[in-house]
């Protein structure tokens, strides 16, 4: 199978070179000329492709709003499957069905990925293991879907979920934009400053996503707003519950309170 990966970041890089290794044939496409370079250096890719022409499968590993530009003006194969692999998924899907296509889209959203960037961070290994959401529309072409959760499992996934578009973007509010944002928020504190020394592994489980590139979040908490927005004020409700409970001196209350956050990550670990 003939696969174009348009973007060759940490996860277009990763993901190009996984199928490669599969033993597709894999050309890279990417604005700059260095990743490029880099890619045919270290065997991600076979070729560079100038365009689309005798794709089977082109990935848009892209920021939402260049991806949406290029399902619009992109020149792709009729027939061709185009899959974004954009941490939205609403937007995307909008964008591809908004008129007739002479390609057939699947959207797609690997959950993995590390807090560097670039594809100097990527590897053929990212995604061995890792859950792949995947999204389905009363327009979608089944033999389309079906080939690209395929070369998911080409490409190292452990998991694949079918679902809207509508369920991603509110799942993923909680299990990764909310996280992030927490995450941004905790290092805030001035007493970061002088915490060398006091630091262990929770700190470091709270704080590994906060370095991220805020040009990529920020997009990403727009476009989800809605649900983003919702999970924050969920958690800041919790937070102020906790908070009340400190101010009154209300020890049942914070034991309460634990055993209701204890509960649900049991129910959560018991599903996986």
């Amino acid at each position: 199978m003939k696969i174009v990966v348009y973007g060759l970041g940490i996860i277009g890089a990763s993901l190009a070179a996984a199928l490669k290794k599969a033993g597709h044939l894999v050309l890279g496409k990417n604005r700059s000329r260095e990743p490029l370079e880099y890619a045919l250096e270290h065997d991600m890719i076979d070729a560079v492709a100038e365009d689309y022409d005798g794709a089977d499968v082109v990935f848009l590993a892209l920021p939402p709003r260049v991806a949406m530009r290029e399902l619009d003006d992109g020149k792709f194969p009729a027939g061709c499957i185009v899959a974004d692999i954009c941490g939205v998924k609403e937007p995307l899907e909008n964008a591809a069905f908004s008129k007739p296509r002479v390609y057939r889209y699947v959207g797609t959203h690997p959950m993995a990925g590390k807090e560097t960037s670039g594809i100097r961070s990527a590897s053929d290994t990212l995604f061995c293991g890792a859950n792949l959401v995947l999204t389905r529309a009363a327009q979608t072409d089944e033999s389309a879907f079906a080939a690209v959760r395929a070369l998911g499992k080409d490409a190292g996934f452990g998991r694949i979920i079918e679902c809207s578009a509508k369920e991603h973007d509110k799942m993923i509010a909680l299990t990764s934009q909310l996280a992030h944002v927490v995450a941004n928020s905790y290092v805030t504190s001035p007493l970061t400053e002088n915490c060398v020394g006091f630091t262990g592994g929770s700190f470091q489980d709270m704080t590994r996503v906060a370095p991220v590139d805020e040009k990529v979040w920020a997009e990403l908490y727009l476009l989800n707003r809605e649900n983003l927005g919702a999970e924050i004020d969920r958690i800041v409700a919790r937070l102020r519950q906790f908070r009340d409970a400190l101010s009154a001196g209300d020890e049942e209350r914070l034991l309460s309170l634990q055993r209701e956050g204890k509960s649900c990550f049991q129910s959560f670990f018991q599903k996986n």
